[in-house]
């Protein structure tokens, strides 16, 4: 279920990234060749980009499947940014739809996505949530597991933690209470930290670009590498880094 991508590096237009690599975001949302969850991504979509000069991303989300959505390829097309985050949907049942419910969410600087989904929802994940404080949880942006790993994660960063910290403990806090795939993906406009762990992740650097950070191949560039399953990615400036979780 779901399918997303992060970039840093050069300025570039985000049809470049999404919409003409052979096997990209865009054409993932009706044949992704790796989703081992579900088979479309047409229960909503976002772009979430960073101007120069502004810490706080844009967004542009909405409800129905990326192809049939004229404003984004225009979008697309025209914008230039040195990060994003863009995420296509596949509902799961009994999670709230809508425009809400599609990543990425934000907050301040960052930006997130969760592809996966949360066993039990939401009878077995009520532990987790009463981890948040009472107006953290009422304040969740949407009904879905998503939105919870999502406040759980901002209460981390919050609170000081970076990145990679804040998705380790998210995942760690999780796996502690409920079982699922916990993929997430998060970015601040400088760096990225993403997790696998459960689903698949890949990335790539781009010479001359900047890199990549996705569920899946965009292309068939001999360059992308597999994340290992329950690892921690941290990409910036200075290259990628993966962990064990």
């Amino acid at each position: 279920m779901c399918r997303h991508l992060a970039y840093l590096g050069e300025p570039v237009a985000p049809r470049t990234l999404l919409v003409e690599p052979p096997f990209g975001l865009y054409r993932q949302s009706w044949a992704p060749r790796l989703q081992q969850y579900g088979t479309v991504n047409a229960d909503g979509f976002g772009l979430g980009w960073y101007a120069d000069g502004d810490e706080v991303p844009a967004r542009y989300r909405r409800a129905g499947p990326v192809w049939a959505d004229a404003s984004f390829a225009d979008l697309a097309r025209v914008l230039r940014t040195r990060a994003l985050l863009a995420a296509v949907r596949s509902a799961t049942e009994g999670f709230a739809a809508g425009e809400e419910a599609a990543a990425p969410f934000a907050a301040g600087r960052w930006l997130f996505s969760h592809n996966g989904a949360l066993a039990g929802w939401p009878e077995r994940t009520g532990a987790l949530a009463a981890l948040l404080p009472p107006r953290e949880l009422l304040d969740l942006v949407a009904r879905t597991d998503s939105a919870l790993l999502w406040a759980l994660t901002l209460h981390r960063l919050r609170a000081g933690a970076g990145l990679g910290e804040a998705l380790a403990g998210t995942v760690a806090e999780t796996a502690a209470h409920t079982t699922g795939r916990i993929n997430l993906l998060l970015t601040d406009g400088r760096e990225i930290a993403a997790t696998a762990w459960g689903d698949t992740l890949h990335h790539r650097t781009v010479p001359g670009l900047g890199v990549l950070v996705a569920s899946e191949p965009s292309d068939d560039h001999p360059d992308w590498t597999v994340v290992p399953d329950r690892s921690l990615l941290l990409a910036g400036p200075d290259g990628v880094t993966v962990k064990p979780l």
